[in-house]
């Protein structure tokens, strides 16, 4: 019995997991765009958290033959996860959490002001000697980007390190099952990731040249291997990929270290990184008799017995899971609950006292400038997790009881 349900289009087929979840109409178009390409090989995977994307459909996996499409990837590069669990308990935890979030938010750079440039909140004005070190050893491969694009030498690239940008980026202290605390964060490759993406996709768009109306949506132009630019675009996607891994251990280190240092909690231990993986990437894999690059856009690489993190809303719980190898999947699952509604539809629709009902339990902010995070413009994580249990096994539930939000 199949678990998918299965779209034929004049391309190749889309299976879908999707069976008791909301799943918009122009995503699936957009995934019918995609599923027409000549470079796609056997089918497009849709996770139940599948949603219209700019530039492709956020919860896709799309193996292309040959060829990668810039856009596909997005230009929040290396986007993912990361979960550490401690050895702190609930009881162990201040009956008032507003403290440990401000540290919180202190020791880590957040938000976006003055458009990103000069005192931008968002970036470290002094570099901390963890980022020096870090950027030391990504700095070289950078130069070699700038090299050959030289349009990309401009805006804060060290100074994001260890930072946590804006939108639906997060760091939490959860609890788990068995009331243990866990720290779990989401973020990328922040301002350098967006520069390299951006200038890429415009690149592929050029280089198919007249080749590009003929595509279904030109933000599907893609780049061939031995195209001018592939290399060049493969290099890049897989520095800014370390980018952003670098990024999320820079910051668990700081936000560890600012727990430990706290007076109102007792001395802890952790363990080793329980999960870091990307859920907007690209990398080359064995599918179905063949070598191909594997897109996951708002994806989780769900191979047997790798581990996973499947974050629901502000309000809502979130998952360590671990994969089961589905093929049909591409060895993938869903990143998270996934948007129901724009971000504009959530301000129009909801109001600070709604976000304070859906948030209650969880200290957070609760203010208007964050209604397009509230947990009503996500679908329910409930009904999510059910429609990929074919995918994926849950390790560990967790529920947050802090959410910084940039």
């Amino acid at each position: 019995m199949t678990t998918f349900e299965q779209f034929e289009t004049p391309g190749v087929p889309i299976k879908a997991w999707i069976r008791g979840v909301t799943a918009d109409p122009n995503a699936l178009r957009q995934l019918e765009n995609v599923a027409r390409l000549p470079i796609v090989h056997a089918h497009v995977a849709a996770m139940p958290d599948v949603h219209w994307g700019i530039g492709a459909t956020v919860g896709s996996v799309i193996p292309t033959r040959g060829a990668i499409i810039p856009a596909a990837v997005g230009v929040d590069i290396g986007c993912g996860m990361m979960a550490v669990r401690t050895s702190l308990c609930a009881s162990d935890l201040p009956d008032d959490l507003k403290g440990i979030r401000s540290a919180i938010e202190r020791a880590v750079p957040h938000g976006r002001t003055n458009n990103g440039r000069r005192g931008d909140r968002g970036a470290w004005a002094d570099l901390p000697a963890a980022a020096e070190a870090a950027w030391k050893k990504l700095r070289p491969d950078y130069d070699r980007i700038l090299e050959l694009h030289p349009k990309l030498d401009r805006g804060a690239s060290a100074e994001h390190l260890g930072t946590l940008g804006t939108g639906n980026h997060f760091i939490e202290l959860c609890l788990d099952e068995a009331q243990r605390v866990w720290v779990m964060l989401h973020s990328g490759s922040r301002g350098v990731g967006n520069r390299i993406g951006t200038h890429f996709i415009q690149l592929a768009k050029k280089d198919m040249g007249q080749h590009v109306h003929n595509l279904p949506d030109q933000d599907l132009a893609y780049f061939t291997e031995g195209a001018q630019h592939f290399d060049d675009y493969v290099f890049a996607v897989g520095w800014a990929q370390r980018f952003a891994r670098t990024n999320r251990d820079l910051m668990m280190a700081a936000i560890l270290t600012t727990l430990a240092r706290r007076d109102d909690l007792p001395k802890f231990t952790h363990g080793e990184v329980a999960v870091n993986c990307h859920h907007n990437y690209v990398q080359q894999e064995e599918h179905f008799g063949a070598s191909v690059f594997v897109t996951r856009k708002g994806a989780v690489r769900a191979g047997r017995g790798e581990l996973g993190i499947i974050p629901g809303s502000m309000g809502a719980k979130s998952y360590i899971v671990r994969g089961k190898g589905n093929a049909d999947s591409f060895h993938s699952c869903s990143h998270g609950a996934g948007r129901v509604m724009s971000r504009g539809e959530a301000f129009r629709r909801f109001t600070v006292a709604d976000h304070e009902a859906a948030t209650a339990g969880v200290e957070c902010r609760k203010d208007g400038a964050v209604l397009d995070e509230t947990p009503m413009a996500y679908k329910d994580i409930d009904a999510v997790m059910a429609a990929q249990q074919d995918l994926v096994e849950v390790v560990h539930t967790l529920k947050q009881v802090v959410c910084v939000k940039g």
